[in-house]
């Protein structure tokens, strides 16, 4: 037996999905903090640069 149409712009419901929608967080996440992640790139800089400085200096 085939589906009844539906009217334009209505979707479906999800074969076996019990899941409702959820609240999507706005944009953020992993960027959230963007001074903490620039900080941890600076500190890893100046660690490896500090490292080959005192390779070089101990020749």
């Amino acid at each position: 037996m085939t589906e009844p149409l539906r009217r334009p712009g209505e979707t479906p419901p999800g074969e076996g999905c019990t899941a409702e929608a959820h609240q999507e967080r706005p944009d953020g996440g992993i960027w959230e903090h963007p001074y903490f992640w620039l900080g941890l790139i600076v500190l890893g800089s100046v660690v490896v640069a500090a490292y080959f400085l005192l390779r070089i200096v101990s020749l």
